[in-house]
């Protein structure tokens, strides 16, 4: 038995994989948008934030022997914990990585920063009109941290996104609810439209769009920050899911 820690595009195609291959398998997800998609793919999803020991006893309670941390690579925490926790319940953990596009940037108006809190360092100092392409996770740190700046939040278009936005002062001015991945087209529309000048982002490779975003950034000329990647030992690391089955079955 498997089991899958999803919530990212990903994740599905994994998923879409191992039911193609008649390979059972369990998938945990932390949001009622991640539940609804892998419903599709299965009836078996978990969805609740595991820590430490949860992850222990679930594996053990479901005879689970192979974890494919199909993760956002920004989920640290998630991963760490997921390693934990194979080392100590003796379980072979799997790392499906999207590949970093870092190196292909060919833009010298970028900021390369290793947080969200570098990154409104940034912001405090270059543009006023900043579009924050984050997702809906740090928020609060971009709200708290950036002062008298005309914040642009592009998020997942789910009640429970949007209440939270709402909540930390967001309105309907400064919010894009829409579901990715975008086209450079559409980027430098939006770029247009509510006339920004700084551009945040995350190193989030092909699933998230990244080059999309960062060259709309160079044909209108805008200043991006990029949120790098934290360095991450993994071990057994793939980051082409047609050959993740054969790294399964040898392993």
């Amino acid at each position: 038995m498997i089991l899958v820690l999803g919530g990212t595009s990903d994740s599905i195609e994994i998923c879409n994989l191992l039911n193609k291959h008649n390979l059972s398998y369990f998938v945990s997800v932390t949001t009622a948008y991640g539940k609804e998609i892998a419903s599709k793919c299965t009836d078996k999803v978990l969805l609740k934030k595991l820590t430490i020991e949860d992850m222990i006893e679930f594996i053990k309670e479901n005879k689970i022997d192979k974890v494919i941390d199909a993760t956002h690579p920004y989920a640290v925490e998630v991963s760490t914990n997921a390693m934990k926790a194979c080392e100590l319940s003796n379980t072979r953990y799997i790392r499906f990585e999207r590949e970093s596009l870092i190196n292909e940037i060919d833009y010298d108006n970028k900021y390369l920063v290793e947080t969200v809190e570098q990154a409104c360092e940034v912001a405090n100092k270059v543009g006023n009109n900043i579009f924050i392409g984050t997702g809906s996770k740090n928020l609060s740190i971009y709200k708290e941290l950036i002062k008298n700046k005309n914040l642009i939040t592009r998020v997942l278009p789910t009640s429970e996104v949007l209440i939270s936005c709402e909540n930390l002062g967001f309105n309907a001015d400064n919010i894009i609810a829409m579901k990715g991945p975008f086209t450079q087209e559409m980027n430098e529309s939006t770029y247009k439209q509510y006339d920004i000048d700084l551009v945040i982002t995350k190193e989030s490779g092909i699933a998230g769009g990244f080059l999309e975003k960062v060259n709309a950034c160079k044909t209108l000329n805008i200043p991006v920050v990029i949120i790098k990647r934290k360095e991450m030992n993994y071990p057994n690391t793939i980051g082409n899911i047609e050959k993740l089955i054969d790294l399964i079955n040898i392993y």
